[in-house]
């Protein structure tokens, strides 16, 4: 049992900042478009506690995938200069992307560990490893075009108007196509393993840096 605790404890960091960083990037891209209502909402925050949906926490924790609270946006709010569609991919994108630079600032500091260190501190490298790997496993999710993922918002913004309509009509059936890719194991059986070289892919650069 305190093994397990401990192992949780080590995962809590990664999953906190991943979740928090996530959102926040949402809502400030958001911002930065014109649209103010992440900030009335409260979430352009590093503070979590306003960015956690519970369920998807724990899920995160104890099956490696889950989600945060979304960020409210109003597209029409943004600035007349820039496409709602376009925004909202951007705003889409935001979140996977400020992951993916997570992970890759989490190897960074596990080289300088390893380089100046001789890589000890054990419970710092396995947070660091942590981090990296779960917010590989973050951005992954979320590209998933299913809605309300944001991945399904990015391909619409990629799409004709008339594909874009298709994706968006599909979001009542989100939450069951997401849980059917889960329970059948795709997420398992596709996305890991992409997660993997990803994570194997990022290390091996960072170190030849």
């Amino acid at each position: 049992m305190t093994e397990w605790l401990a192992d949780k404890l080590v995962i809590l960091p990664a999953i906190l900042i991943g979740l928090t960083f996530h959102e926040f990037a949402h809502g400030k891209v958001a911002a930065l478009l014109g649209d103010p209502t992440p900030g009335e909402q409260g979430r352009l925050t590093l503070n979590p506690l306003p960015h956690i949906d519970w369920i998807g926490f724990f899920m995160l924790m104890f099956f490696s995938f889950g989600w945060a609270k979304p960020v409210m946006v109003s597209p029409w709010k943004f600035n007349r200069k820039i496409a709602m569609k376009t925004g909202m991919l951007l705003v889409s994108l935001a979140g996977p992307a400020m992951n993916f630079l997570l992970a890759f600032f989490s190897a960074v500091i596990l080289r300088l560990i390893s380089e100046f260190y001789g890589g000890s501190y054990g419970n710092i490298v396995l947070i660091l490893l942590n981090m990296l790997w779960y917010n590989i496993i973050l951005a992954l999710f979320n590209l998933i075009p299913l809605p309300p993922l944001d991945g399904s918002k990015v391909l619409a913004g990629l799409l004709p108007d008339k594909g874009s309509r298709l994706i968006y009509s599909l979001e009542k059936y989100g939450p069951l196509l997401l849980m059917i890719l889960i329970i059948s194991n795709v997420f398992a059986r596709y996305v890991l393993p992409v997660a993997h070289m990803i994570q194997d892919f990022i290390l091996t650069a960072v170190m030849a840096l």
